[in-house]
This record gives structure tokens, sequence and C-alpha cells, in this order.
């Protein structure tokens, strides 16, 4: 959530934030109306707690006589100060309740509207065309025996496929080269779970407006992660930790979304399934060093892409198209020739304080005192490149060429040919 102290000194920016994404403002002014009876709780609490204080220091001085009289006035007392204390407690449960209404605050720079009115930072390579009938990433992959949708929709219904042979090896070729550009860069791997605890779901922000696109297991009160951002934001949750240096971690999982929101959007192939690998980077830095951090997360996006040789523009997000968390988010998208257009292969945002203050994770300033950190997260790398990849390099005869940089991966393997 947001800094309440926004709240009190600049509630205009807190409303125009809310504005920009579209979102409702008036829950500015419920917040505030809800943070000043918090405090006045509090106000009412700790004057009842003073002044029972000071009136058990008058029964221990008081006569046998005037003790039975000033002991019943400590029981009221007493019970005074336990309705104020629960009432301290329902209005902070009651603000928490508003404030996770209220998204991140928006970044300056970002565009103001909706998914189509982001604003364009920059371009790498053409929109590649070809001088042949181009196939798409289905035609290809099934030509080259990678991918079985038919066999995935029997076991597991729709969006669910099954990689096979040299699909299940190009996807496992991107993910280790990934892999290899993140360590190289300073990050400690981990394979994170996919089911994580409501709290932690809640405290990264997706159970907002997106909760219907998420798997829960009501039995065990756990969700399935659509991301390893989740499980990595709450690693360490409720800990002060150091980052004099900043702490940088790429989860390896499985992710799992319903994609309910996309109904007869992308049904064919596997650009919107429910079920893919990705690579994630999550990284904890100081407030004021997120935005390079940001910038860093970027850089190395932009150095996969190029690895695999594709054809790609860097976005910035507008601000209607941000989830809650994010106060910045960039997309990269890749050419994807079959579609004629961009298509989102890796994000990266500045989650600023928002995920670290709800899940309490916090840093010791040069005061001694403690402070909400700042997380950001991007993609490595993802299933959903195979599509890219497969139809950037295909040839006339349904063939693929293998970028170089991922051919080590494939044991030295140019090009991928069509199984008769």
């Amino acid at each position: 959530m947001i800094d309440p102290s926004l709240l009190r000194e600049h509630p205009e920016s807190v409303r125009h934030s809310q504005q920009v994404r579209g979102d409702s403002v008036d829950v500015v002014d419920e917040a505030i109306a809800a943070d000043a009876s918090r405090r006045a709780a509090i106000g009412e609490f700790e004057r009842l707690r003073a002044a029972q204080n000071a009136h058990a220091s008058l029964v221990g001085k008081a006569s046998k006589e005037e003790r039975p009289a000033l002991i019943a006035q400590a029981k009221e007392a007493s019970e005074q100060v336990k309705a104020a204390q629960a009432a301290v407690g329902d209005a902070e449960s009651a603000l928490d309740a508003v404030m996770g209404r209220i998204g991140n605050l928006v970044h300056p720079s970002v565009p103001a509207g909706g998914e189509e009115d982001f604003a364009l930072l920059s371009t790498h390579g053409t929109e590649r065309t070809f001088d042949f009938a181009a196939r798409d990433h289905v035609e290809l992959a099934e030509g080259l025996k990678a991918l079985d949708l038919q066999r995935g929709v029997k076991v597991s219904g729709s969006r669910f496929y099954f990689l096979s042979g040299i699909g299940m090896r190009l996807e496992l070729a991107i993910m280790l080269m990934g892999l290899d550009e993140v360590l190289a860069d300073g990050f400690t791997p981990l394979v994170t779970p996919t089911l994580v605890r409501p709290e932690v779901m809640q405290g990264t922000g997706f159970l907002g407006e997106h909760a219907a696109e998420v798997y829960h297991l009501p039995a065990d009160d756990l969700f399935l992660t659509g991301t390893s951002e989740v499980a990595l934001a709450g690693f360490h949750a409720d800990e002060i930790v150091d980052v004099e240096q900043p702490l940088r971690y790429a989860g390896w999982s499985t992710c799992y979304r319903r994609e309910a929101g996309s109904a007869g959007r992308d049904t064919r192939g596997i650009l919107r399934v429910h079920q893919f690998n990705k690579l994630e980077m999550f990284s904890y830095v100081q407030p004021d060093q997120a935005e390079a951090e940001h910038e860093r997360l970027r850089a190395l996006q932009e150095r996969m892409l190029q690895a695999c040789e594709l054809d790609y523009r860097v976005i910035d997000v507008a601000a209607g198209d941000l989830g809650s968390s994010a106060s910045r988010k960039f997309d990269i998208e890749a050419w994807v020739p079959s579609q004629g257009t961009y298509r989102e292969l890796t994000s990266t945002s500045n989650c600023t304080t928002f995920q670290a203050r709800r899940l309490n994770t916090r840093y010791r300033t040069e005061t001694g005192k403690t402070a909400p950190v700042a997380t950001l997260n991007g993609t490595a790398a993802t299933t959903r490149w195979l599509v890219a990849i497969l139809e950037t390099h295909q040839q006339p005869d349904g063939s693929v060429r293998v970028p170089e940089r991922l051919r080590p991966y494939l044991g030295g393997l140019e090009v991928l040919e069509p199984v008769a």
C-alpha cells in the first residue's frame, strides 16, 4: 500500500494517480477520513490508558475505607481501556481495507490512458517480412513435432499443451541462457514454491482486480502463482534486510493463470495459456535506487531478446494498464510476423515501496530507523518466447534457424528441421 503520510501531506497527488489509472478518486477521501478516525481512536485509547495509570497510583496510596470505591473505578477504567483498544483495532482494519483499494502512486513519466496509450521508448531491428508464405508458430511447431495442442486439450482442457522433442529442448535452451545471463549479472537463482499463502498473494497485489485470474485451492487456502514474483516478494516478508548492496534473485518456476479476462483472444497456440514456465528477476533495493534498478532490469531483458535475434520495441505502459502494485512498467514486445504486430514477451515493474509496506519488508536507514524497501521485478525468459523465435527465424521449407547464442544449449544444432 502507499505511505499513509501521502494522504495527509499530498492528497492531490494521490487523487491524480487514481485518476490517470482510471480508478476511483473518491476512495482517497474515504482513506483520509479512515486515517483521521484511526488517529482519533489511538488518541482516545492513550488518554484513557494514561488516566487508568494515574488512577492505579491512587489505589496504592488510598486508605482502607477509600480503597473499595477506587478499585471499582479502576475496574470501570480497565473496561474503558479495553473497549478503546478494540476501537483502535477496528479503525486500523477499516483503514487497511480502504487503503487496499488505492493503487501505487503512478510515476510522473507514465502516460495517462489505457492499453493503447503507451509511450514508445525505443525499437530494435525491423518489422520482418518474408518473400514466401509465412507460417505461424503453431504450424511451424507442429511441423517440427515440437508442440501437441490436441493432446494437451484431451488431457487438461483448452489452453493446455505438450511441448515435445525439440520444443521442450528449445524452451529449456531459452531458460538456461536466461539463467546464465542473470548469474553473470549477480542474481541468486531460486526454485520457488508455486503455492503461496493468501497474505503473500494479497501483499503483492494479485488479489485485487485480477483475482479472477488466480487459481485458488480452497481446501488448503493456498493460491497457485502466476509468476514467481509472488514467492520472491514473500521471501523476505517480516524481515529487516541489508540492502546496502541490492538483493537480486532469479526465480525459476511453473506459472498458472486462468486468463479469465481474455476469452476469445489468442486462443490459437501458446500466446495465452494456463500453464507455462518462467525465469523471473526480483530486486530489493533502497528506495532512491529503484529507478536505476528498473533501467538495469530493462537492459538485461533487451540483451536477452537481442541474443535471440528478435525484432522488438520497448514501451512505457500507460497508467490505466498498470497493475495496482506498479508505479511504472516497461514492456518489451517482439514482432510476430504472422500477426503483423508486436506482442509482449517481457515486462519489468518498479513497485517502489508498495509491496514491501504490505509485506513488512524493511531496511535500516542511516538514522537507525527502519523503513520499507523498494521492490522490482522483470521477466528474464519464458515459454511465450517460442512464438517469436519460431516465426522470426523460419525458412521457406518450414525449418527454423537457431540463433547463434542458443546453439550451445541445443548441442550445437543450427537448424530445426521439419519431421516427415
